[in-house]
């Protein structure tokens, strides 16, 4: 029986928003690397419409939104029918409210049945050959996951921050550790990213495999043109 884990990462869809392309890259990726098993690496929907910033008043409504969203996953998941969600905060966004205004979180359904995604398992993280797999949030940039790295003394792969995608390493006597910050699968083009509109640093969309027991780290970005 082989139990060697090759590991696609798929990175922030930001569902219904999500850039044109990027599940034919993630499909060639998977076949590619041989995978045989998935990672979303959280913010599977971006819920614009129920945000807790400002949303285009000229843009979907929540309910629509949602309902967009669910269709857009659509193929996403009959292409990888079992994978492992890692829980963003884009995807929190209406549990928190819920919370904020005094709902018992037994209201509410679980991600399967709202995004008819019964095959998906949402977790907070994941770890497999000692790498943990999180969204990212409390810490980006160049140093956000070096950081966790270096503080857990475990591989960390994460996403949240669409405009890094690199892996940096940290050797000591005795591991040698690598933090991966995943990239986006975003349209940086849709009115829920017209925030970042003014920003020189744009998304990079890629995903990643992590391959050899959790050894070896590699993003793949997408082919623009």
């Amino acid at each position: 029986m082989n139990n060697k884990l090759n590991i696609l990462v798929v990175g922030d869809l930001h569902a219904p928003f999500i850039k044109k392309g990027y599940l034919a890259h993630c499909k060639k990726v998977y076949s590619d690397y041989n995978c045989n098993k998935v990672i979303f690496i959280g913010d599977i929907i971006d819920s614009h419409a129920s945000g807790f910033h400002e949303s285009d008043p000229d843009g979907q409504s929540a309910g629509d939104e949602l309902s967009l969203s669910i269709k857009v996953l659509e193929p996403w998941y009959k292409v990888f029918p079992v994978a492992d969600v890692c829980i963003g905060n884009h995807d929190r966004i209406i549990m928190r409210k819920a919370y904020n205004n005094g709902v018992s979180k037994r209201w509410i359904r679980d991600f399967n049945e709202v995004l008819c995604v019964p095959g998906w398992n949402f977790q907070v993280s994941f770890e497999y050959d000692n790498v943990l797999y999180i969204h990212g949030e409390g810490g980006g940039g160049i140093n956000g996951a070096l950081s966790k790295v270096l503080n857990r003394r475990k591989s960390i792969v994460q996403g949240h921050w669409h405009t890094e995608a690199h892996i940096r390493w940290n050797v000591s006597e005795l591991d040698r550790l690598f933090a991966m910050q995943v990239g986006s699968g975003m349209d940086d083009k849709a009115y829920a990213a017209a925030y970042a509109q003014f920003f020189t640093r744009k998304s990079i969309v890629s995903c990643a495999v992590v391959l050899d027991k959790g050894r070896l780290p590699i993003i793949i970005p997408m082919n623009l043109k």
